[in-house]
């Protein structure tokens, strides 16, 4: 059961003396922490006059999170051991500005060097005025003295330097800034998805912190030199030129949260986000390193087996966590010939099915217990979930990048390893040319411009059957608008091997496929009894 909040009030010395005594801390979750100036002098003014300035809301927890290590040139110290800590889910712009005044701290941000001792108080107009006497620097025109000399000085150090009338000024200013009451709620050890709902509700306007973020904030190990956040960036892009990378495997756009849910697969075998919340940070730290192995594993099958050699080809991201899961338990265990069958007839049967479409979560769950069974090399039921294809479905298949059924397509033409028309060379993917179906490297073998001028529909136009993968270059300055007739005979004269690099595009027999009389028709029920055919060999291996 959960306690009820706690209403209390602090004062200035005593809020930021707990900053100080690493008590109170702000988790790493929270970006961008520090005012402009002029708010900040804005904020001290409210002090001054008595307003309301809005409740900061602490969770109190013994939970250890990622946290700002430092605010501007200050260095924030580890909460004592033993004692909780409190973080800051709500005021945390406030309460930094505020700290930064008081220690009179220089911050960078957006290139600048922001001194907030610079902010000051103007001392020549009246105590109770209605105009703002807070100031982001001191001027000529008139005596001001530091909040920050305020805060920390003591009155005598001001006689020599100012009247008796300011002095009396600036001691009202002090006890009034001194003696401000700040108003304060703490959530008493609240579990984490919880507080994050908390922090999510009063900060963000309903945008929910995202999975990674909290969890980037609950795994932070100091002692054991654990930040997911950096282990995510490693393992995206390495660390020095040191060891494996997703980037120099062409799958760096593997987004977080599939990374999360490798982790969860590989500890509890459920990957819902109250699963993920649950794990405890122990455990996650101590099955990292085996779970990047086993997605390195799940990777260099993709590439090497299935020889889809980009993830920006995977029908689904998803797809890696079963995968990775399979490699988790297999070990350093080599794949049997069997479970390679398996495993390509699964990939190509979560594809096909458009098993991810929804319901992720759920269907994971039902899907390890299927990679169980094929890591102890039992072929898993599809019973009542078979894929039925035939060449009329896919004809009316129009192509889109995003799609998993097209991309279920591309990874097969992936597979025979496509080659140039013009030089025979290997077609080379790329990431960043895959996401949008005017890309570089995608191609209408029948151009989409030249089947509207003899009368084609759109969407048969744009059937998933007529795409190949090419090289950039010729798709963009050799065939354009043109009749395959055409380009294809300029292509067919100067390399010699013309039909050789045609089947690695699923495209057999230049003549059967109707290439030379422009007979679309023709090609696409040829083309699709072809894919058709590597489709269903890869659906219903022979064992």
């Amino acid at each position: 059961m959960l306690l009820q909040p706690e209403n209390q009030s602090k004062k200035y010395q005593t809020l930021f003396n707990e900053i100080d005594e690493g008590r109170v801390k702000i988790p790493q979750f929270q970006r961008s922490f520090v005012w402009e100036k002029e708010k900040t002098a804005k904020l001290i003014d409210s002090l001054i006059k008595g307003f309301p300035i809005g409740t900061f809301i602490f969770w109190r927890t013994k939970e250890e999170l990622r946290c700002v290590k430092n605010v501007g040139n200050a260095n924030l110290p580890e909460t004592p051991k033993g004692d909780m800590t409190s973080y800051v889910l709500d005021g945390q712009q406030r309460i930094t500005s505020l700290y930064a005044v008081k220690k009179g701290l220089v911050i960078s941000k957006d290139g600048k060097q922001i001194d907030y001792k610079d902010i000051c108080i103007d001392i020549s107009l009246d105590i109770d005025t209605d105009d703002e006497v807070v100031g982001i620097e001191p001027s000529s025109k008139y005596p001001s003295v530091s909040v920050y000399e305020v805060l920390n000085g003591s009155i005598i150090d001001f006689l020599d330097r100012f009247s008796k009338e300011e002095v009396k000024k600036i001691e009202v200013y002090q006890n009034r800034l001194i003696g401000y009451d700040f108003s304060t709620i703490v959530i008493n050890d609240y579990p984490i998805d919880i507080a994050c709902e908390v922090f999510t509700r009063i900060n963000t306007g309903g945008e929910e912190l995202t999975l990674f973020e909290i969890m980037v904030a609950k795994t932070y190990d100091q002692t054991r030199g654990f930040d997911l956040s950096k282990k995510y960036e490693c393992l995206i892009e390495g660390e020095d030129d040191k060891g494996k990378d997703l980037k120099s495997a062409n799958y760096d756009t593997i987004p977080e949260i599939t990374v999360l849910q490798c982790v969860s697969a590989c500890l509890c075998q459920q990957i819902r986000r109250q699963d993920i919340l649950k794990l405890r940070k122990k455990e996650f730290i101590d099955i990292w390193e085996q779970v990047k192995s086993a997605l390195f594993d799940a990777v260099d099958y993709l590439r090497s087996s299935l020889r889809v050699v980009v993830s920006g080809l995977l029908p689904y991201n998803t797809l890696l966590v079963p995968l990775t899961y399979f490699f988790f338990k297999k070990k350093s265990n080599g794949i049997t010939v069997h479970q390679d069958k398996l495993l390509t007839q699964y990939f190509f049967w979560a594809t096909f099915s458009n098993r991810f479409s929804s319901s992720v979560e759920a269907k994971i769950t039902v899907d390890l217990k299927r990679i169980d069974e094929i890591l102890k090399d039992s072929k898993p039921t599809y019973l009542n979930e078979e894929v039925n294809l035939n060449v009329d479905i896919l004809k009316v298949h129009k192509f889109a990048t995003g799609d998993a059924f097209c991309k279920g397509i591309l990874c097969i033409l992936s597979y025979f390893e496509p080659r140039s028309f013009a030089t025979n060379g290997v077609v080379i993917l790329d990431n960043s040319w895959l996401k949008v179906s005017t890309s570089k490297n995608y191609h209408h073998f029948f151009p989409k411009n030249y089947l509207k001028k003899q009368g084609i529909e759109e969407g048969l136009a744009n059937s998933v059957l007529n795409i190949t993968i090419v090289d950039a270059h010729i798709n963009k300055n050799e065939i354009r608008a043109k009749a395959p007739s055409v380009y294809m005979k300029k292509f067919s004269m100067s390399n010699s091997k013309i039909n050789v690099a045609m089947q690695t595009h699923l495209i057999d027999d230049l003549i059967n496929f109707g290439i030379w009389d422009d007979n679309y028709t023709r090609f696409l029920y040829q083309r699709g009894q072809r894919i058709l055919q590597e489709i269903n060999q890869r659906l219903y291996p022979k064992f």
